[in-house]
């Protein structure tokens, strides 16, 4: 899904004071363990029968839990566990998905995406002394998660598990809150895969930043035949990241290359309210066929808003914000989309960012 960035990892040693106490084992749940420096989000547990793709497996309900504890999010990973809490295979995962109802997207009205992953996505990590997302103790997160169990093994009362990597309130660092971004071409709310006309296409979506801050670092995404992916200030005609996909030698996407926007002298593109900006993505599909949910354009990544700027609250009586609300909380059907993809972050060597029609 993505390629190794060349970031170095900050690894921080975090104190315990032992665990917290652990919610009935029949919910959703979240937690703090201490010990481990983590924060814990455990889904309702369910069994995986043998053999069954997730289009027909009863799937966990989506939560929305309370975070316990003020703090700051650096790295995480997704897994599948057994009642035991033992480690089951990673290809149990279709994708998972974090969304923060309490606050809105940069650049739309709805409920801001936190972080995703699927199986492939591994471990996550940003540099924890310098980045972190914040947490308030007493704001909420939705979590939702779709499996499948494709091996020849029953799973009984395996769990979905979100293991985010934790520095609580009262350090000295991060020294920069950062939050997740997207803008997708199929923007504003619902599914964001559609049907990829055969031959040259490109589909975009403009919009302007609620809040001034700094880009500072992004990559895309994009299925198979996209040849290009773009996200321009549309004011000033100034391209901010534009990137052709890594594909292997049949052809299928391997990786869309992520941009590190921040160093020793700088801290990112600066974006302002008052701006447009525009994500594009161009395809070329040779099948001579429409291709039913064939195509995705999507830029994200890392932001910082400006110093005493504070990330706007969600409202909730916009009408897109309702929409989008039923939409992940399976009140009108559909699915998440994905955004580990373009994170830039340091996932494993063997992640991979296309997505392979058959």
């Amino acid at each position: 899904m993505i390629h190794r960035l060349l970031l170095s990892l900050v690894l921080l040693a975090l104190s315990s004071d032992g665990a917290a106490p652990v919610p009935p084992a029949a919910t959703a749940r979240i937690f703090r363990d201490p010990a481990a420096g983590t924060l814990v989000i455990d889904l309702a547990p369910m069994d995986l029968p043998a053999n069954t793709p997730h289009h027909m497996i009863a799937q966990p309900p989506v939560a929305t839990l309370e975070i316990p504890e003020t703090g700051f999010i650096y790295g995480f990973r997704v897994q599948v566990v057994d009642s035991a809490g033992h480690a089951l295979p990673d290809e149990l995962i279709h994708h998972f998905n974090l969304i923060d109802p309490d606050h809105r997207e940069l650049f739309l009205p709805i409920s801001r995406r936190l972080l995703a992953a699927g199986h492939e996505t591994g471990a996550v990590r940003l540099p924890g002394l310098l980045f972190g997302l914040p947490l308030r103790r007493g704001e909420h997160v939705v979590a939702s998660a779709m499996v499948e169990n494709l091996t020849a093994v029953t799973y009984h009362a395996a769990r979905v598990r979100l293991v985010m990597d934790f520095t609580p309130a009262g350090r000295p660092w991060p020294f920069f809150r950062a939050s997740p971004w997207q803008m997708d071409v199929a923007f504003p709310v619902g599914d964001k895969s559609f049907t990829l006309p055969p031959g040259r296409s490109e589909r975009s979506y403009e919009g302007s930043p609620a809040v001034p801050g700094r880009i500072i670092g992004l990559g895309g995404h994009m299925h198979d035949y996209g040849r290009l992916i773009e996200f321009v200030d549309v004011t000033t005609g100034k391209p901010i990241y534009r990137a052709a996909p890594v594909t292997d030698s049949t052809g299928h996407i391997r990786s869309v290359p992520i941009t590190r926007l921040y160093g020793w002298t700088r801290l990112g593109a600066h974006i302002v309210p008052d701006h447009r900006y525009r994500v594009t993505v161009y395809y070329d599909n040779p099948t001579g066929q429409a291709v039913p949910d064939g195509g995705m354009g999507v830029v994200g990544g890392l932001f910082v808003p400006d110093r005493g700027v504070e990330w706007p609250s969600a409202d909730r009586s916009d009408s897109l914000y309702q929409q989008d609300y039923r939409h992940y909380m399976r009140q009108g059907g559909g699915h998440e989309m994905r955004m580990a993809e373009t994170m830039p972050m340091q996932p494993p060597a063997h992640s991979h960012a296309g997505h392979r029609h058959h």
